[in-house]
């Protein structure tokens, strides 16, 4: 990354001599103690001792260059030598009726510069911005802190904000200052607990942290809170980022507006790092689009993309909530990877982690040397199964800046969904704790109900703010109302991911089929509630790693049998109510769990594998049943619509059968069965919702798919009248082993 951190103009001391010089009037000191507490890093006001202020006869000029031998004030092309008061100080009285520009030329190690003297500016947060600050209600809070490059009373620079109420004094250090932040105490901005200075000459690309004085004498370095960019790990600096990109997606976003939540959605997860290992964002940005169109996704899902400083943690454990991670390129790089997704009609989702962060000393933990950012009971703060620590919800403060990060995405990175990691853990205080190692609510029960205002305040913003997002909630419970509005009391997602269905289905199909007929309610209890909550159905990355196998590894039988029973489910799962998400590698069967450094086992799909063409038949299923979904409007405009479903037959135990159809808002139908036994049913009767011919558009068994073949290629199922099972018609049909079939009356 090559970008200049300070621009200066060195000179040898002796074109001084071109100056105008004389000594600057003496200044009355500073009293011993404000002289110590500015030096050290514990002012709170040090624009009220440097820079200029109005003095009897003239103008005072203070600065603070702790290894400069000489300051000069120039004023009007005049220069006026200050005096020395010792710990870096300079200050003099020169001629002026009130305060005027100027600028210091400062001598260290016999090398004169020229510089603009940042504490002769005001601040450059607006009344507006503090009052919004204070009362938690700043939705673009990452235009008021953080690091931001900039233009004042034309002098360019960057602008440093921080809230850190507890502190005694802020300083910016960085490889602007040779890392001593002596020069650069940053002054209190009055009740908001927000600290602040303009550094001129200080540009895109430099390295930062913010130098803490605490209460009880320590001084911390923190990263920012708010930074936009980030060393790329271990190293842990923030970057002064102003994004350069010129989005070229505007087709997309005047679209996703009018997008309703009864739209196809098919979901790709994908962790960037390990799905190409090596590729960068702007690599992926040609691969990754071309693939999910190749595969007929509608949406990606992106694993956390916040800077994150222990790779094995997937993201989940989050340092930087406003910076990409720089493993992969430049936040810039990143906008580049979702513009080409959204140029290729790509949704791009990504995981978002409001429930709780890493205790490294450098990033939120005790961020101004007491708990901010995480409760002061550690009943409340500390995260129990991940060694963490949770946000404070009930802080205005702390939900302000996860309101505003939630809106940053969706706004600033053109995101269009935000996935919520461990809903479950945040509403619950007794979460993963027992006996006396949680503390209840103010009515005694275990409800977390600062973070049941913080969801609702967060979806409530976003879905006004960003139209045509939508949020989604990984919450493993039962709680009421996920996807209720919250004008209704619910927590006001979008959509939830239904933990309930993946466990169970996952539980009966991993059971010898001779054993199914004892479990059939695992797989049809999910319709009992699948409209008490907008659902998604998720075979995700959790099911997939820490012993648990792949998903093809996860079924009975042999290699023949394990695929069959998986593009079985697949099927069945992609007819069942509710939107799809499918985890990286498992569209191809891939039999090695998911390893965060290589990532899918893409070589099984060459032709020098030896099961090339089983693994690239389920790969080819997968492709034509996102291909049969999305023309298919029964299996996507009904998820939220009891009157889009209706079983056929749920009680066919002893077959292990699965018979149900699914209805468009017009009524047209399509029928799925599946028969999850090893043996197939020939003349299997199944009633059906119409008269006419139905066609068959999806056979899991076929043998391009690598089945084998039972329905000999039929295309078309023909009942004879019989009523039966409470449908008008009939028909007999083959069921093939271990298959899932669709049928569907001809396109009208």
């Amino acid at each position: 990354m090559a970008a200049p951190t300070r621009r200066s103009t060195a000179r040898r001391t002796g074109r001084a001599a071109q100056l105008s010089l004389e000594p600057a009037r003496p200044a009355s000191p500073l009293p011993p103690q404000e002289a110590a507490a500015l030096v050290e890093g514990r002012h709170h006001d040090p624009h009220a001792l440097l820079g200029a202020h109005p003095v009897p006869g003239g103008v005072r000029v203070r600065a603070l260059r702790p290894h400069a031998e000489r300051v000069v004030a120039v004023v009007d092309g005049a220069g006026h030598e200050l005096a020395a008061e010792g710990d870096g100080l300079f200050a003099g009285v020169v001629p002026a009726d009130d305060v005027v520009p100027y600028t210091l030329r400062v001598t260290t190690d016999g090398i004169e510069r020229e510089e603009q003297d940042g504490y002769r500016f005001l601040p450059t947060l607006s009344d507006l911005d503090l009052h919004l600050i204070g009362e938690g209600r700043h939705e673009q809070l990452w235009k008021a802190l953080g690091s931001r490059v900039r233009t004042v009373a034309g002098v360019g620079g960057t602008t440093f904000a921080v809230w850190a109420p507890n502190a005694g004094g802020v300083r910016v250090v960085g490889d602007f200052n040779g890392w001593s932040g002596v020069a650069h105490p940053m002054r209190s901005l009055g009740s908001t607990g927000v600290w602040e200075l303009f550094v001129p000459g200080v540009a895109e690309g430099a390295r930062y942290k913010y130098e803490i004085a605490t209460r009880d004498g320590r001084m911390l370095r923190k990263a920012d809170p708010m930074a936009r960019s980030a060393e790329v790990p271990p190293a842990t600096a923030s970057i002064v980022h102003t994004s350069a990109y010129a989005w070229q997606d505007g087709e997309w976003m005047a679209a996703r507006s009018g997008r309703a939540h009864d739209a196809p959605m098919s979901v790709y997860e994908v962790h960037l790092p390990s799905w190409r290992p090596g590729l960068t964002y702007r690599e992926l940005a040609t691969e990754l689009p071309a693939y999910l169109l190749e595969m007929g996704f509608t949406h990606v899902e992106l694993m956390p993309v916040t800077e994150h400083p222990f790779g094995a943690s997937w993201g989940y454990q989050v340092s930087g909530f406003y910076a990409p991670t720089s493993r992969l390129g430049s936040p810039d790089d990143f906008r580049y990877l979702v513009d080409a997704l959204h140029r290729a009609g790509i949704g791009v989702i990504m995981d978002w982690v409001p429930a709780h962060f890493p205790k490294d000393d450098w990033a939120l933990a005790r961020f101004d040397g007491e708990p901010l950012y995480e409760p002061a009971d550690p009943r409340r703060a500390e995260h129990p199964d991940w060694g963490t620590l949770e946000f404070d919800f009930g802080r205005t403060e702390v939900r302000n800046f996860l309101v505003a990060n939630a809106v940053y995405w969706c706004e600033d990175f053109h995101i269009d969904g935000l996935r919520v990691d461990a809903v479950a853990s945040m509403l619950y205080l007794d979460y993963s704790r027992d006996g006396d190692n949680w503390l209840p609510n103010a009515h005694g029960g275990r409800e977390n109900l600062d973070a049941v205002a913080f969801l609702q305040e967060m979806n409530a913003t976003v879905y006004r703010r960003c139209p045509g997002v939508v949020t989604v909630a990984e919450e493993s419970t039962a709680w009421p109302g996920v996807t209720r509005p919250t004008d209704q009391e619910g927590l006001g997602f979008g959509l939830k991911w239904n933990m309930g269905w993946m466990h169970d289905s996952l539980e009966y199909m991993q059971r010898e089929p001779v054993h199914r007929r004892h479990h059939h309610h695992e797989m049809t209890f999910s319709m009992a509630y699948a409209y008490s909550e907008n659902y998604v159905l998720p075979l995700s990355h959790d099911e997939v790693v820490h012993g648990k196998g792949s998903l093809v590894r996860k079924m009975p039988g042999d290699w023949w049998q394990q695929r069959a029973n998986l593009r079985a489910y697949l099927a069945f799962m992609w007819a069942h109510p509710g939107k799809k998400l499918l985890f990286m590698g498992q569209e191809f069967a891939q039999g090695t769990e998911w390893d965060h450094d290589t990532g899918p086992q893409w070589p099984v799909l060459a032709d020098e594998w030896p099961a090339a063409a089983d693994h690239r038949g389920v790969q080819q299923l997968v492709r034509d049943l996102n291909g049969r979904y999305r023309e298919t409007p029964a299996l996507w405009r009904g998820d939220t619509d009891p009157a889009g479903f209706d079983w056929i037959d749920n009680n066919a135990a002893e077959d292990n059968v699965f018979s149900f159809v699914r209805y468009d808002e017009a009524g047209h139908p399509l029928v799925s069965i599946s028969n999850l036994g090893t043996a197939p049913r020939t003349r299997y009767r199944v009633g059906l919702p119409a008269r006419g011919s139905w066609e068959v558009v999806l056979d899991t068994d076929d043998v391009r798919y690598g089945g084998s073949g039972a329905l000999g290629g039929a295309t078309a199922v023909v009942p004879d009248g019989l009523p039966w099972q409470g449908h008008p018609t009939s028909a007999e049909v083959t069921l093939p082993p271990l298959a899932t079939v669709w049928l569907r009356p001809p396109a009208r």
